[in-house]
């Protein structure tokens, strides 16, 4: 896909972060948006402020997390636009909690919106991505989808499955000739709201001071990030790294093999010092 111009994205938790990011920016390049968010008011906001850079753009109230409602959108879309040519399956949550103390109702949450919110859209959407004759699937991961970190076993879990399945779709896709190209996207630190909205935060945090925190430490804008992604299809690249920070976690593995994991302790030790410099306990 060489260019975005009356092209029609579909944008999974589009009301903040990278989402809104990608809106705006295929909203400057020509593209007609479907964008939704389980946010009402902050997916509106958005679809207001692609509409004033002059792009078509529908909010949609959806959670990613229930199949059907997932394949009612894309009905929705479907009769709305009459095509797709893009999917950006980035709508994502957090948690933070060791295998030991995680309740089993947060880690269904969280698997049900990082992963399998990713399968549905993808699902529902590939036979437009097909029929459309120029598509592309775009999958958030992570950093957390390239090594596993103390504290993240169920984020990390997601974000490896959505690596995984990504990378399979790629090749199908290839083997079947269909026209859709396919990106996995790993996200270092992005100035988003993913932090003061995760689950296991400790009862007596400040999350203004959280946010103010995660924004000190944050390397990339949401509209930064969306250039880079939107870069990637254009050449249509397997794998996008977001941030010098990604890139390190990209080589850290590919160095040191499964000997990493023995930086684990001290890296998260040090993680904990440098949080607590911004009042934050982890």
């Amino acid at each position: 896909m060489k260019n975005f111009d009356d092209k029609v994205a579909v944008i999974t938790g589009a009301g903040s972060g990278i989402g809104r990011g990608l809106a705006l920016e295929l909203a400057r390049r020509g593209a007609k948006l479907a964008l939704s968010d389980i946010n009402t008011e902050a997916v509106a906001d958005t679809a207001g402020r692609c509409e004033k850079l002059g792009a078509t753009a529908i909010p949609y109230e959806l959670d990613v997390a229930h199949r059907a409602a997932v394949y009612a959108h894309a009905a929705d879309v479907r009769g709305e636009f009459g095509r797709v040519n893009l999917v950006f399956n980035n709508a994502g949550v957090a948690l933070g909690a060791d295998v030991e103390d995680m309740e089993w109702d947060d880690f269904d949450w969280l698997m049900n919106i990082n992963f399998w919110g990713v399968a549905h859209g993808t699902k529902a959407f590939l036979p437009d991505l097909i029929a459309s004759g120029d598509g592309h699937i775009v999958n958030i991961s992570s950093v957390f989808g390239l090594v596993g970190v103390p504290s993240q076993s169920a984020y990390n879990a997601a974000k490896f499955a959505v690596r995984g399945f990504t990378e399979a779709l790629r090749q199908e896709m290839r083997i079947a000739r269909h026209p859709v190209g396919v990106t996995c996207v790993h996200p270092g630190g992005v100035t988003t709201n993913i932090a003061v909205s995760a689950r296991g935060l400790p009862d007596d945090v400040d999350l203004e001071t959280l946010r103010r925190g995660w924004d000190a430490l944050t390397l990339t804008s949401p509209d930064a990030a969306a250039k880079i992604i939107l870069h990637g299809v254009q050449k249509n690249r397997a794998r996008v790294l977001i941030g010098p920070d990604a890139r390190v976690f990209d080589l850290i593995p590919r160095l040191l093999g499964p000997a990493y994991e023995d930086l684990g302790v001290p890296l998260y030790r040090a993680g904990r010092q440098a949080a607590a410099r911004f009042g934050i306990a982890l």
